[in-house]
């Protein structure tokens, strides 16, 4: 394990090798979420963290429920002289319930989902040898240990997590957009499904694979089945499982409660106490709960997003969390992901290391339809906020946020005479990075290549192999 000389160290050596090139970490521009002093004293919440719905008029706003993505009304297609060659997108999943390790011991409201829920089957050549599979959640046995892990949700039939119903309309109308943008206003997608012009990857986490059945549906109706390309957890570069130790050692230097993650964690005591006395959960709590705002966040934002109340502690129901408390914890929350990766020293590194492996696929599949050996002409990743969160990191988006529900980050390849051009869009609209690029639009392919061999080392496997040896 790396410790913070060693690191300094490791990562000299490397570059006297060759293997680390000249990374440059732009810091982000002073927002609401990068100014603490702004998330402390500020009001309300950050965004949408009630509906799914946007009015259209404030279409691009943060919403935490359902993100804005691209679609036709907002849609800035691009002169006529540049002509699209290929779309990549990595998105995260859509709304769910939340996780386990996310919720009380003992809730004091239910969640039922007993008319939806995670589908589990096998098939062979013949389609008529087997049939569907739904999950639900079997609770209330004379299993000794269920008790030691609480009720959470009395009686739920829930998965935790699981897309829930909402969740899948929301992803069915993310596929609807695309398709109205790709489809009906560029013609760059064909009318019906041609197999081999489109890919879909997926990780092994259900809920993703629960999206794209949503999405799929939207973007081709009629279209019963979608193949999800999926990696091997051990080397997964979108979930990402990537084993790194310089990455986990960079993360843990990143959250040190004695530097300056501890010093919102400190400031925010009392509101912690508060909660606590709500969810039931201990000062001396071990699972995550008081070293960040990420459990609390994820509990509240889901019931929330699926007009649920906030919660009152079931040992005393006059204790609840008040919704200037939550407002309090989704702006804590948003601080935390901005500082994690983008505004740390070390953010654009640790982003680097955790998502390059997969900037090098996407490189490829640009390269390949240069060359005309890609045949693929929209590929789709269903994702995580821990994803999409250091695509952004890398990037150095400008102004960061914690990727909601749903969020999308569009790479377009454009070709214009004999070059190439790269537009990324984030929220339906060209990416403004802290970087010289500044917006995202038409970079030139040259430009873009280089800027990532200068901020993805080398060798990523010879890197993090090193460190967990």
């Amino acid at each position: 394990m790396f410790d913070k000389i060693s690191i300094i160290l490791f990562s000299a050596l490397l570059a006297s090798l060759g293997k680390v090139n000249a990374l440059t970490h732009y810091p982000p521009s002073k927002t609401a979420n990068t100014d603490l002093e702004q998330v402390l004293n500020g009001t309300g919440a950050p965004g949408n963290y009630w509906s799914s719905k946007t009015p259209n008029e404030e279409y691009g706003s943060y919403n935490w429920c359902s993100m804005p993505h691209v679609r036709k009304r907002e849609y800035q297609v691009p002169d006529k002289e540049y002509e699209l060659q290929y779309v990549e997108v990595i998105q995260r999943h859509h709304k769910r319930t939340p996780y386990a390790s996310n919720t009380f011991f003992k809730e004091d409201i239910t969640w039922d989902c007993s008319k939806e829920g995670p589908y589990h089957h096998a098939k062979n050549e013949n389609p008529e040898n087997t049939s569907s599979v739904v999950w639900q959640r079997q609770t209330g046995s004379q299993n000794p240990f269920e008790a030691t892990v609480g009720p959470g949700f009395v009686g739920s039939t829930c998965e935790f997590p699981s897309i829930t119903s909402e969740g899948i309309d929301d992803a069915m109308i993310h596929g609807q957009d695309i398709r109205g943008v790709y489809g009906d206003l560029l013609g760059f997608l064909p009318e019906s499904y041609e197999k081999d012009k489109y890919a879909f990857r997926v990780t092994s986490n259900v809920i993703t694979s629960q999206t794209l059945g949503g999405f799929g549906r939207g973007l081709y109706p009629d279209l019963e089945e979608h193949t999800g390309l999926i990696q091997d957890d051990s080397y997964d570069s979108l979930k990402p499982g990537v084993p790194c130790d310089l990455r986990d050692t960079i993360n843990s230097q990143i959250t040190d409660l004695s530097g300056e993650w501890g010093k919102h964690l400190n400031l925010t005591s009392e509101l912690r106490g508060m909660f606590n006395n709500v969810s039931g959960i201990e000062p001396d709590d071990t699972a995550g709960w008081k070293t960040s705002w990420d459990h609390p966040y994820d509990n509240l934002s889901a019931k929330q997003c699926h007009g649920k109340p906030l919660p009152c502690s079931t040992n005393n129901t006059a204790i609840c969390v008040q919704q200037e408390d939550a407002n309090t914890i989704y702006r804590l929350g948003n601080y935390e992901y901005a500082y994690r990766w983008r505004m740390h020293e070390n953010s654009t590194y640790y982003s680097a290391i955790t998502m390059g492996a997969w900037f090098v696929e996407l490189q490829d599949h640009f390269k390949g339809k240069m060359d005309g050996t890609n045949p693929i002409k929209y590929f789709h990743n269903f994702a995580h906020d821990g994803s999409v969160a250091p695509v952004l990191g890398l990037l150095q988006h400008d102004e960061p946020v914690w990727p909601g529900m749903g969020t999308e980050v569009v790479f377009e390849l454009y070709k214009k005479s004999e070059e190439y051009f790269v537009r990324v869009l984030f929220s339906g609209q060209p990416l403004k990075s802290s970087t010289p690029f500044g917006v995202m639009d038409m970079v030139p392919w040259e430009d873009f290549q280089g800027y990532l061999k200068d901020t993805i080392p080398e060798d990523l496997t010879e890197l993090c192999n090193a460190s967990n040896e």
